[in-house]
């Protein structure tokens, strides 16, 4: 299935121009949407059915989770996804200024030991792609269940100063995003005894080092 269905989907070719990943399918998207790491592609494929006018970009670089997405799309005849199989990092340099309406960051590896946690994704590097590529008032979305990760994800973002964080209370971190779907990373992490936290942020234009 892989080798046979994924170089139709594979958006790589097209990361300077990703809408043309789908338009060449006659499939013209409202907006696109990045789930970067999608593990076995659980939420990215409920949001792809759940939302067949928006265009879906998943990044994953491990062929099991490629897989069962891949598999997800056939089963539900989803025209809406593309895939890159390789590194985000690699794509999300390329991609122009203001091409995505969303980017969720969900159970990324957290990188526990502290001399690993410069492979964390949520680095300054990162957030300033992300934040270049959304849109005004675009939404990132993170999601994880080690507390420590999650702090070092809002000292990272408040640093950068570009996206506004918009809990009012605390459950607004609590609940899970609209249209969540659990993945098997978030029933791991409730088998253990661990307690998801959910954040969501607005893209700020006007840059503010150090707000949140």
């Amino acid at each position: 299935m892989v080798e046979s269905f994924l170089p139709g989907i594979r958006i790589t070719d097209f990361a300077a121009a990703p809408i043309l990943a789908f338009t060449h399918n006659n499939f013209e998207p409202e907006n696109l949407v990045m789930e970067i790491g999608f593990g076995g592609g659980e939420h990215l494929a409920a949001q792809a059915e759940a939302n067949p006018n928006i265009g879906f970009i998943g990044c994953e670089p491990f062929l099991n989770g490629v897989a069962k997405l891949l598999n997800h799309i056939q089963q539900h005849d989803l025209l809406n996804i593309r895939i890159h199989d390789e590194d985000a990092r690699d794509l999300i340099e390329l991609m122009p200024d203001s091409c995505l309406a969303a980017v969720y960051l969900l159970y990324p590896d957290p990188w526990p030991k502290k001399k690993h946690h410069k492979r964390r994704f949520v680095n300054p590097e990162n957030l300033h792609h992300i934040h270049r590529l959304l849109q005004p008032d675009g939404m990132f979305y993170f999601a994880s269940d080690i507390p420590d990760y999650v702090s070092w994800a809002l000292m990272h973002i408040r640093d950068h100063g570009g996206f506004e964080w918009q809990a009012r209370a605390s459950a607004d971190w609590q609940t899970p995003f609209a249209g969540w779907v659990r993945t098997r990373y978030e029933e791991k992490a409730l088998i253990a005894g661990r307690t998801p936290t959910y954040l969501r942020f607005q893209h700020r234009e006007h840059i503010r080092p150090g707000y949140l």
